[in-house]
């Protein structure tokens, strides 16, 4: 059996981070490749090193001294370093930092420096290999990853047979170019990894204990979600809740490697672990009927209206058609015998908005068109509810029962989710009595 492990910026923050880390690896001989982010904040008054480097990159191209800024760089590591007992040399390596920013500066490889130091302090310190990202990370030129060029250098540089670290968050271009990824690249890194050498679990270190039903800003202390399937977690992710990014879970996805969210400061908790099928966990547990309550705020509906609707043939091609003119995605497309709605986020209207109804009237010879900003959409995911007859009116009699009012409702074929739009502020109260209702309640009675 064989591991991949990510350890997020908290989880290397410091030194002290750095012995946790240490403990969880040599806890397991099957957790042989190692990926890790830039040292995170330590404390409330502590920077994450990328948004340090990040900071130096602006104050270069304004011509400000960023030494002040540079120099909390250099003691952050040079305190891990004396504190750890490490070797290596770091005033070397912040000498080349310093002599690439003095010459011609490298957005891309400057904010990449942060994991590439603390990849080269955790191998010292976990007597491990290390290889950086930019020789086993590819990216075409269009700054795609290339999967396949990446699993071919994994697999030609990384000795099986030791324990490696690898960086997290950038590679490089075929030209050899650093190319950072977007935030949270570091578990897309992992992800990677874990997809080239076919292990068996993807485990991803934070300072979370996995995922929880609903947000903790809502509601205190809310149950730890043990299992979700990669379909309801998408759903969980595009409707708000702060989950993995998709493209982190693409390529263990494609080789159904589960991947365990963990957390390093609390390591006896087992966590979250995301599946392509919870069934054969499910049996042996059953999982609660909601496995997730989650929303977004600041949507716009737009409500056609006209006689019979439903029937004209066209009338959704023309109506799509205005929205693709001004590139404008949609969220949801509520329809009934007489009214046509479209929902989509205000940030992404609001510039368009007159320009929009405008041509919607003018194309549709609209009977009459209704717009109403200020909404939120609300979404309750859980793979059992489809086994659940009439969970849809228990939800909406349990938010009827808050005086709470429904603007729209849409629920997918495979019954696997249910969205439903409230008024902005109605968005925070709905959440508190689905959860009110259907797990607190459910808790008290197992």
């Amino acid at each position: 059996m064989s591991k991949v492990v990510k350890f997020g910026g908290s989880s290397v923050a410091n030194s002290e981070q750095f012995k946790k880390v240490k403990q969880i690896i040599l806890a397991d001989p099957d957790r042989k490749y190692v990926v890790t982010s830039a040292c995170g904040k330590s404390g409330q008054e502590d920077h994450k090193v990328t948004d340090l480097l990040y900071l130096c990159a602006a104050h270069i191209t304004y011509d400000v001294s960023y030494e002040s800024i540079f120099q909390s760089i250099v003691d952050k590591y040079m305190e891990i370093k004396r504190s750890l007992g490490l070797k290596i040399d770091l005033a070397g390596e912040f000498a080349k930092i310093r002599q690439n920013m003095a010459q011609n500066l490298n957005l891309d490889y400057l904010v990449s420096r942060g994991e590439y130091l603390t990849g080269l302090c955790l191998a010292e310190y976990l007597d491990a290999d290390f290889r950086d990202a930019s020789q086993v990370i590819r990216f075409h030129y269009d700054g795609s990853i290339d999967l396949d060029k990446s699993q071919e250098l994994l697999k030609a540089q990384v000795d099986p047979g030791r324990r490696v670290v690898i960086p997290g968050f950038y590679g490089s271009l075929p030209n050899g170019v650093i190319k950072v990824m977007s935030r949270g690249g570091s578990d897309i890194t992992g992800s990677i990894v874990a997809n080239a050498f076919d292990v068996d679990v993807y485990e991803n270190w934070t300072d979370v204990s996995g995922f929880y039903v609903a947000d903790p800003r809502i509601i205190k202390d809310p149950v730890q979600i043990p299992r979700v399937t990669y379909s309801e977690l998408r759903q969980m992710s595009y409707m708000g809740a702060n989950v993995l990014h998709d493209d982190a879970v693409f390529p263990v996805r494609q080789k159904n490697i589960p991947i365990n969210v963990r957390n390093t400061n609390h390591p006896e908790n087992p966590g979250t672990m995301i599946m392509n099928d919870c069934s054969e966990l499910d049996a042996q547990e059953p999982p609660h009927v909601i496995t997730g309550i989650t929303g977004k705020q600041d949507f716009t509906v737009i409500t056609m209206v006209k006689s019979h609707v439903s029937a004209e043939a066209g009338f959704l091609r023309k109506v799509l058609a205005v929205f693709e003119k001004f590139q404008i995605s949609i969220e949801s497309v509520p329809v009934t015998v007489d009214t046509f709605s479209i929902v989509v986020q205000t940030k992404k209207i609001e510039r368009y908005l007159y320009e929009i109804v405008a041509e919607l009237q003018q194309d549709l010879h609209l009977d009459d068109i209704q717009v109403e900003s200020q909404q939120a959409m609300l979404a309750v995911v859980g793979r059992v509810m489809r086994q659940m007859p009439g969970m849809s009116g228990k939800i909406l009699s349990t938010l009827g029962d808050q005086q709470i009012n429904i603007r729209t409702i849409n629920q997918a074929c495979d019954e696997q989710s249910i969205v439903i739009g409230v008024n902005n502020q109605d968005l925070v109260p709905a959440i508190k009595a689905i959860y009110q209702q259907f797990i607190s309640e459910e808790r008290v009675e197992r």
